[in-house]
């Protein structure tokens, strides 16, 4: 992982570890951060946010700024899996906001 996925994943950290037993994996290139199992959001190279989100929210959250859909290798992903340009995320509002989507979605999965 390079400098800018390191950097995120720490901003995860700090977020998500308060009053949670969260757990780190190494999967698919990226930091994931998982609760009870399921995955909430990764840490991508070049800073990029990976969260899994509700495949029927995932076509309106994709009009929000920096939202794509999450290509991994040479695979674009389905709705249910989005990217987030760092620039979107530069502060921790921001961030946050996507961690809540991430961690509302593992609750409805559960």
């Amino acid at each position: 992982m390079d400098a800018a996925g390191e950097e995120l994943a720490d901003r995860i950290r700090a977020l998500l570890t308060v009053g949670t037993e969260i757990e780190e994996r190494r999967m698919f290139g990226t930091r994931a951060f998982l609760d009870d199992g399921r995955i909430l959001v990764g840490a991508r190279p070049g800073g990029v946010l990976l969260v899994r989100v509700e495949e029927e929210n995932g076509v309106a959250l994709l009009t929000e700024p920096g939202a794509t859909r999450a290509v991994m290798g040479s695979k674009v992903m389905g709705t249910g899996w989005l990217d987030i340009a760092p620039e979107a995320i530069a502060d921790d509002t921001t961030l946050m906001f996507w961690l809540d989507v991430g961690r509302e979605t593992a609750a409805r999965k559960g």
